[in-house]
This record gives structure tokens, C-alpha cells and sequence, in this order.
């Protein structure tokens, strides 16, 4: 019999056996279903209605023939996450006097076959298979869970049902094409966002990782840099994958444990990344639903969790940023100004959670400031070469993303900030003093001249005032804002996003309206708002001594200086739909 979640009843299998055994056969998507596991299961509770299961290349098809009536229903195999088998439980109260009646049969209970509670007087063997079904409809998509039960019982040995169960699972889990023995290193920060991250994991990500029989470690992150220290510093073999749950902040501390250790290629090349949403931004989150037409609304972690436990990965680029203190690895974007002060300062106010951007940028948006100094760009399609500093104008209009160049040596740096958790503000703050012993930074090595040393020639400038800059390499920098609507994972491109000082408030405002849509970066010939969108390899920033504002990288905030950043293209993996 099959039965969803949603229905109760139990029935026989026949003693047929149609399906063939090819379980290990590839087939054309585009030609007619082959079948590959078929059986007919009868429902006690109603009379003359049989389901006949079909396993087939394209996933589960569900047939229910009812009084003349046929009813079909396929559960595409990549709405599959894993299937197990069960027995059933001993009854509560077993061998003690029952006398009353039953109006309907008793709920199923199962166990693990292995289960000291299993109910040895019902040979029956039974196989769950997990499904997250993609609905539409006209409020928008979203994942249904879906349980389908198969309970076998042609034969009167548990052993002899048991098998045919498990000739099922084999062909489902076959059709997954999972890797064996899969196991994650999970980090959690349970400060990120409101302060739920831990608790949202056991309560909905734990059970996702059980039914794909997923193993895992759980760590939890006990102060600012926990998560880094770890990557840094263990032996990571045991584990085939990292995962993060939080917000963007403690993925940019994975990202740096990972490039300061001395095997960081092969370990960047082994372990995908994955990042399931818990704190205020959530911008590579929403940016991975967003290009896999994944449902992020409303329950971002949900389609986080199932591309986890999928095991796909896709090549993302990071890019290299240089200050005059230290090397650090980026994967979402840097910025100094406006967005960076809202970023930064919104902080105090975490608890709210992502409307925190909200209220800053009215705050900020009244107390508007300005920022002087240079930014330098590479353009697309442009040779990095180390020649002297040339000002010159350029047509940002006419450029398109070009070719890209790979690196593989490595980079070390000589000293670093450190920083502290302060437990009762539930937030992160940086301290102004060096470590004692430094640091070594590796990875791909700088094509770039020295941060202190003139720009080459083919690099273009901006002089300020700017009311901001800010650089992107994902679509969304945070689950509401599409900043990049162009961008791709690993397409070697950065953004960069400049708006010049002289933007009235309206016209400010109009930007930050339109960042929820992509609509901000018009260009200024259409009289929307002063700013120019860039695609660029590489930048530097020289503000001048102000007194205020930040700069940020990956809404981490960094030494206020000169910063230098190059992209390198598609040097991690992250774990995709």
C-alpha cells in the first residue's frame, strides 16, 4: 500500500513481482519512463481500491485505481532526499487484557529493525521514502513534505519482506546518487541573527540530515573567531563537507580558516561549503535560491537544508582584499560609506533581526555623510599589467564582463587584527592590537602591485566626494537586497557600485527603494539617481582621514585605510540545489 503523510492505512503487498532488476541502468530523460521496480499494494479500509507503486528513471509514480476510477500522481526523483526501513513497535501495554473495541486501526509506530521495542509478532517490513514536493501556486512556490509508507508483508518470515523492502531502498538510494558514508562538520552560531540558530537546528535541519541519513558533527561557536580557530587548525579528513548555520559573518570566518592553513587548495577542492540562513543578511543564502529557483520565502531554511543533503556543489569565486595590516578572503562583497555605516551601526539594534537595515537607513539617510577620496578600477577585459599611475576618463556604459586569469601560488601576511566576543552585547567588535605570533595567510597570490605602490596604467579613477562605494560578487548581499542582478557564483566578475556625492535625498532614496528589485542601477542619462554599476577584476579604495564611517568586507568591519581587491575565480565549491 502507499500512503502519504496525510493518510494512516496499511495494507498487503501482492505476490507479483513485474518490475525488472536494471536498478543500475542510465536512461534518456526525454524517452518514455522505464520501469524499473513495480508493485501493487491493497488499502483494508476501502473496498475495492489498490495502489499501484512504479519506480521509474523519472522518480515515483503513484497509481490508485478506485471503483473504476485511476488517479496518477510522480514524485520527480529530485524531490527525493532518502528512504529507510522500519519495523513496527511493540504495542504499549503488549500481553496485558484489551477489551474494548477499535473504531478505526490503531496508528502506525515504527522503530529501527534493530530496536529492542519491535513488535516480532508482525513480519511486516516497511520502507518510508522522504520527499519535499515543490508546489505552485498563485501565492508563490514552496516544498511540501511528503512521506510516502510501503509496508511489505507477501511472506510470513520478517526476513523474506524485509528483503524486498530493502531491494526497494537500494534502487531509490541508487537513483540519488549520493556519496557513501557522507559526513559534514556543522558549525552554528547561536548569537547570529535573533539568537535561534541553535534551536532552529534541532527543531527542522536535524530531522532533514536524519531522513537523508546524512551524518554529521555538531559544533557550537562560543565566541568571535571560534569557527575560524577551528578550521584553522584541525584535521579536517574526517569530514567531506562544512556547514555553516548563521548569518554571512561566520561563513567569512570559515572562508579565512581555510586559507590560513598550509593544504588550503586541496582542502578548498575537497570540502564544499554550505551555508544554511539564520542571521540578519543571509545574502549568499537568498543569492543561491535565487540563480536555482529554489522557494526562499517562507522558510528560507528549508531549501537550504535539502541542497545540503543533495550533495551537489558548484565553483564560486572569492576575492583576494588587501589592507595595510592584512590578507582576507571575501565572498560577498566590500564597502565603504553609506551601506557599510548602515551595516556597522545597525548592529545595536540585532535583535529586531533584518529590519535593522530598515530603520538604520532612515536614521543614516537623515544624517547623511560624504567621503572623500579616490577609487581605482581594472575594467573587464583589461590585462593587468604594473605600469605607472595614469588618471583617465572611460565610458562605464560600454563595458562588458571579458575573459578572467587563474592563480594558484600563495600570499603571506605579517600581522592581523584580533578580536573579542562581548557575550552581553551579543555581538562582534575588533581590538586594535596585532597577534604575538603571526599569522600566515595563503592562497592564490596577488596579481596586483603592492597596495603601497602607484596603480598601472590601464586602471581607471574616480575622485570623491562619494556618498558611498560598494563591491559585490553574489546577486544579493542580503536576503532583501538584490544588488547585482547580473552577477554569477563564478562568472570572475565584481560589481562596483559608486555614487558620487551631490545625489539629493530623493534620489538617494529611490536607490535604497530599488535595491529590493534591482531597479537601483539605472544609469544617469535615464535621471534616476547618480551612481555607476561597474564590472570590474579588480579595485582600490584611498580614502582620505575622515574621521567617521567604515570599511567593511563581508559586513565585517576591517582597518579604515587604503584596501586593495582582485577577484579569483571559482577557487571554492558551495553546496547548491
Amino acid at each position: 500500500m502507499a500512503t502519504t503523510s496525510k493518510s494512516n492505512n496499511i495494507g498487503r503487498t501482492s505476490l507479483d513481482d513485474v518490475g525488472g532488476r536494471g536498478n543500475n541502468k542510465t536512461f534518456d530523460n526525454n524517452s518514455t519512463p522505464q520501469i524499473l521496480l513495480e508493485e501493487t499494494f491493497y488499502i483494508l479500509s476501502k473496498k475495492n481500491t489498490v495502489f499501484k507503486v512504479r519506480l521509474t528513471n523519472y522518480g515515483l509514480c503513484l497509481i490508485k485505481e478506485s471503483n473504476g476510477t485511476t488517479k496518477e500522481q510522480t514524485i520527480n526523483i529530485s524531490d527525493i532526499i532518502g528512504c529507510r526501513c522500519m519495523r513496527s513497535k511493540r504495542p504499549v501495554g503488549a500481553g496485558s487484557c484489551s477489551c474494548q473495541s477499535l473504531a478505526r486501526p490503531p496508528p502506525l509506530r515504527v522503530v529501527e529493525e534493530n530496536s529492542g521495542e519491535r513488535d516480532e509478532s508482525d513480519t511486516s517490513a516497511y520502507l518510508y521514502i522522504y520527499a519535499y514536493v515543490l508546489k505552485r501556486s498563485r501565492r508563490g512556490t514552496k516544498r511540501e513534505r511528503t512521506t510516502i509508507t510501503l509496508r511489505f508483508r507477501s511472506f510470513d518470515k520478517y526476513e523474506d519482506n524485509n528483503r524486498e523492502a530493502q531491494r526497494w531502498r537500494n534502487a531509490v538510494k541508487s537513483m540519488l546518487k549520493r556519496e557513501h558514508d557522507r559526513k559534514l562538520l556543522v558549525l552554528v552560531n547561536p548569537k547570529s541573527g535573533a539568537g535561534k540558530a541553535r534551536e532552529i537546528f534541532q527543531q527542522r535541519v536535524a530531522q532533514i540530515f536524519n531522513e537523508s541519513e546524512v551524518q554529521y558533527d555538531l559544533h557550537v561557536t562560543k565566541h568571535a573567531n571560534y569557527a575560524r580557530e577551528f578550521i584553522r587548525d584541525r584535521d579536517l579528513s574526517q569530514w567531506n563537507g562544512v556547514v555553516v548555520m548563521g548569518g554571512d559573518g561566520i561563513l567569512f570566518e570559515v572562508i579565512n580558516g581555510l586559507l590560513e592553513r598550509h593544504d588550503w587548495e586541496k582542502v578548498l577542492h575537497d570540502m564544499p561549503l554550505g551555508i544554511i540562513p539564520s542571521g540578519s543578511g543571509n545574502g549568499l543564502a537568498k543569492t543561491i535560491s535565487h540563480f536555482y529557483d529554489e522557494p526562499y520565502t517562507p522558510n528560507p531554511v528549508l531549501g537550504a537544508a535539502l541542497a545540503i543533503v543533495k550533495g551537489r556543489r558548484a565553483p564560486m569565486d572569492l576575492v583576494r582584499v588587501e589592507t595595510t595590516k592584512q590578507i582576507l578572503f571575501s565572498f560577498l562583497s566590500v564597502g565603504w560609506g553609506l551601506l557599510s555605516d548602515i551595516d556597522i551601526e545597525s548592529e545595536r539594534l540585532r535583535a529586531i533581526g533584518g529590519q535593522r537595515f530598515t530603520v538604520w537607513s532612515v536614521a543614516r539617510l537623515i544624517g547623511l555623510r560624504t567621503y572623500h577620496g579616490k577609487v581605482w578600477y581594472l575594467p573587464m577585459g583589461l590585462r593587468r599589467s604594473v605600469s605607472a599611475n595614469v588618471t583617465s576618463d572611460y565610458d562605464w556604459n560600454d563595458m562588458e564582463p571579458l575573459g578572467r586569469t587563474r592563480v594558484d601560488s600563495w600570499y603571506s601576511a605579517t600581522s592581523r587584527r584580533s578580536a573579542y566576543y562581548s557575550t552581553a552585547a551579543s555581538s562582534y567588535r575588533s581590538a586594535d592590537e596585532d597577534t604575538k605570533v603571526p599569522i600566515r595567510t595563503f592562497g592564490p597570490a596577488s596579481q596586483l602591485p603592492a597596495l603601497t605602490a602607484p596603480v598601472p596604467s590601464n586602471w581607471i579613477c574616480v575622485e570623491g566626494p562619494f556618498v558611498f562605494v560598494h563591491a559585490a560578487y553574489q546577486s544579493h548581499i542580503s536576503s532583501d537586497v538584490i544588488f547585482a542582478p547580473r552577477s554569477r557564483l563564478d562568472d570572475g566578475v565584481i560589481w562596483l557600485c559608486i555614487m558620487r556625492a551631490g545625489a539629493s535625498r530623493a534620489q538617494i532614496l529611490s536607490f535604497l527603494l530599488g535595491l529590493s528589485s534591482g531597479n537601483h542601477a539605472s544609469t544617469p542619462e535615464r535621471g534616476v539617481c547618480p551612481v555607476m554599476m561597474l564590472p570590474v577584476q579588480a579595485f582600490r579604495i584611498e580614502p582620505k582621514n575622515d574621521a567617521h564611517g567604515y570599511i567593511t568586507v563581508d559586513g565585517e568591519q576591517v582597518d579604515y585605510g587604503p584596501l586593495q581587491a582582485e577577484v579569483c575565480p571559482g577557487i571554492a565549491s558551495i553546496m547548491v540545489p
